[in-house]
């Protein structure tokens, strides 16, 4: 009996940590599509410096590596999506997860497949996200506004919004816009991810929960709010500089933009994990 007993319980052990590490998996798989697409959505050509200076002011920042949007009279769309948050020594959090969703009725037919990158450039914005179920044009405190490739294919003065929004979008759509979606925490993949109960709050405002895999996102959003234009690149043979509080250099491997083959290796200097990691 108690043999029968201990092999179910390491089949119960077997099965269960095996689910675990596959919901880890399309966790981190979402990181990595996030760290890929925030690369191509700030690829803005003339508009590219203006972009990552609104990242460089920005307090933190919602990236959808694919949100799907197609309709015929009924739409819908939905997609989801990582928050990360920069505290006053520059360093990024490690992601909390959010999935957007929304539905609308009308004249409308097209399918839509966009990259959207949410650039929340104050803690009114970013309390809003946090503290309920958000839902884009509802809030009448918090304005929006666009830059560059916007989901309509307009481009919208961007100067004292409080969201500002940048995207990539491929195939056509009458009308599409974010008004009327909403944004709501996945608290069970933040707990897969990091391993316990960890609100959104506590990932990206108090910086108490760390994944390391996440540290090639971080990587990417330092590289594209802090590095110098390719014009003011530093003389061959000096050091670049490095921010105030960061470890010291390290191997990151970052996927190359636009290539699913082999990520390539870069040399970052990320600021040390923040406190209260796992």
């Amino acid at each position: 009996m108690r043999r029968l007993a201990f092999f179910a319980f390491a089949a119960l052990s077997l099965v269960f940590g095996a689910r675990e590490a596959r919901a880890q998996g399309d966790q981190q798989s979402l990181v990595d599509r996030a760290t890929l697409a925030l690369h191509e959505v700030m690829d803005l050509g003339e508009a590219t410096a203006d972009a990552r200076s609104m990242l460089g002011r920005a307090r933190a920042a919602m990236i959808c590596p694919r949100v799907f949007r197609a309709g015929f009279i009924f739409g819908a769309q939905g997609g989801d999506c990582v928050l990360v948050a920069r505290d006053g020594n520059g360093s990024w959090s490690s992601p909390a997860f959010y999935t957007m969703g929304g539905g609308s009725i009308g004249f409308q037919a097209g399918v839509q497949d966009a990259q959207v990158l949410m650039l929340i450039m104050n803690d009114k914005a970013l309390e809003a996200l946090l503290e309920h179920h958000f839902k884009f044009g509802a809030d009448a405190g918090v304005a929006l506004g666009t830059l560059g490739r916007g989901i309509s294919g307009s481009t919208t003065a961007a100067v004292g919004a409080d969201i500002v929004t940048i995207a990539r979008a491929r195939g056509l759509f009458a009308g599409v816009s974010l008004d009327g979606n909403y944004l709501d925490p996945r608290a069970e993949w933040n707990r897969a991810y990091f391993g316990r109960d960890v609100s959104a709050n506590q990932i990206v405002v108090d910086m108490a929960a760390h994944n390391p895999g996440s540290d090639p996102l971080r990587a990417a959003l330092m590289r594209l709010s802090e590095a110098p234009a390719a014009s003011e690149a530093p003389p061959q043979g000096s050091a670049a500089p490095v921010p105030q509080g960061s470890a010291a250099p390290r191997e990151v491997i970052t996927p190359a933009p636009g290539n699913s083959g082999t990520p390539q290796v870069r040399t970052e200097s990320l600021p040390s994990p923040p406190r209260g990691t796992r």
